[in-house]
């Protein structure tokens, strides 16, 4: 009797066992709470990208005059594009209208955004809340290119004005349904052009726009926390998981090998850039490594869906290797002030992982089927796509980027801090108050 009874029991525990799985997955167009656990993480993992991460990272690359201006600056882009998003900048990027340009302006205030509805599978709110961190960490990159000399009336003005005419619109065309970037059939599973194309190239056009920081390549302006820096960077590695795994929008293995594909990328963008410096100057740098470890992040970003390790691995190596060159060029040979070398590390990085998208993607180790390129592609045609979505932002970027700063140095009385200001330090000039106060 007690034999039976026992077999019996093993049986219906075998079998709730088996049913676990399927009890883990939402029918379609229903809640799923595992999809919309991860996306919650991924949602805090990508904010904390900016608040503290590159906030950190960029505040311990300049001198100490100006760290508390950094701060603020990447502090105040994150609550202005925050109040932006819920405004108009959903609507415009992931709005009804069926327009390969934008999306319209029928969700502005999130208007018919209920705690019901439903993104796919997940929370739409949450989407909206998922990609905000996206809209806020484009322009905080920017503040690279011109630290310690724009003014902060002039940077709120610029970033808000930026998010609402380049990457609102930019973001529809890539990832909305209706997008004509998107009907090409792009490849850009995380923001190779939405995010690292469109502020690569704004950063740059606007550290030649307001001109070199006085005594640039004269006088040493060494970084003055290189500690504070490296922490920085550790919370971007970290934060890049959900920014690069948390756009397949669900707990699977797409999101598994993104994730992965990632981290080899960024490890090898530290260890490539690492190398070549100790090549060049005998010694390895701490700079140098955290350096090579974004310039990874940025080029896998836009292959991270459709790749697997071993192309995240090359995809590192490049980035490491060609955004080190670019940055030794643009700095000593072109020398043009991007202050904290954004385009060469972002613009470049995300110009190389889309391009590199259109060859190293794969059937098995992405989000795609079929070949792995979009429907109806081979390599050559899915990397003439690529090419046009790296021209079309790139270019579209430039052309309102340059309309933008001449409007703002207007509305704003010029774009630049006095000279004395900036002798002073944006800290005292801007805000009244001392990063460091001994």
């Amino acid at each position: 009797m007690r034999t039976t009874t026992r077999t019996t029991l093993s049986r219906t525990l075998c079998l709730l066992l088996t049913a676990l799985p399927s009890l883990a997955f939402a029918a379609e167009g229903e809640l799923d709470g595992a999809n919309t656990a991860w996306i919650l993480t991924a949602t805090a993992l990508v904010l904390f990208m900016t608040i503290p991460g590159l906030s950190l990272f960029y505040a311990g690359l300049v001198r100490s005059k100006n760290v508390l201006s950094i701060l603020m600056q990447c502090f105040a882009i994150t609550a202005l594009i925050s109040v932006l998003w819920l405004v108009v900048g959903y609507s415009i990027a992931f709005g009804p209208a069926e327009s390969g340009f934008w999306g319209g302006l029928d969700k502005a205030f999130l208007n018919g955004v209920t705690r019901e509805s439903l993104w796919g599978n997940i929370p739409e709110s949450l989407f909206i809340a998922f990609q905000m961190t996206f809209a806020i960490i484009t322009p905080a990159l920017i503040v690279g290119a011109f630290a310690e000399r724009m003014k902060f009336s002039s940077m709120l003005v610029f970033s808000g004005l930026g998010a609402l005419f380049v990457y609102f619109p930019v973001c529809h065309w890539v990832w909305a349904e209706h997008g004509w970037l998107y009907q090409m059939g792009l490849i850009d599973f995380a923001g190779g052009t939405v995010v690292h194309v469109t502020a690569g190239v704004a950063a740059v056009i606007t550290a030649v726009t307001l001109g070199k920081r006085h005594g640039f390549l004269v006088t040493p302006m060494m970084p003055h926390n290189l500690t504070m820096t490296i922490t920085g960077a550790g919370m971007l590695w970290v934060g890049w998981f959900g920014f690069n795994a948390g756009s397949a929008l669900a707990a699977n293995g797409s999101a598994g090998m993104a994730l992965l594909a990632t981290h080899i990328s960024a490890a090898a963008g530290a260890l490539t850039w690492m190398c070549i410096e100790w090549v060049r100057h005998g010694k390895p740098s701490g700079l140098g490594a955290v350096t090579g470890m974004v310039a990874g992040l940025a080029t896998i970003t836009p292959a991270s869906g459709s790749v697997g390790a071993g192309g995240g691995l090359l995809i590192g190596i490049m980035g490491g290797a060609i955004c080190f060159t670019a940055t030794y060029y643009l700095k000593h040979k072109v020398k043009i002030d991007d202050s904290l070398d954004v385009f060469p590390v972002h613009g470049v990085g995300g110009i190389l992982g889309t391009f590199m998208a259109g060859i190293l993607v794969s059937q098995n180790l992405g989000v795609f089927s079929g070949n792995g390129y979009a429907e109806g592609m081979s390599m050559g045609s899915q990397l003439g796509v690529q090419v046009i979505g790296i021209l079309a932002t790139g270019a579209y970027t430039a052309v309102v980027t340059i309309v933008l700063l001449k409007l703002v140095a207007v509305a704003t009385s010029g774009l630049r801090v006095t000279g004395d200001d900036e002798q002073m330090g944006l800290d005292i000039s801007d805000h009244d108050e001392k990063g460091y106060s001994m």
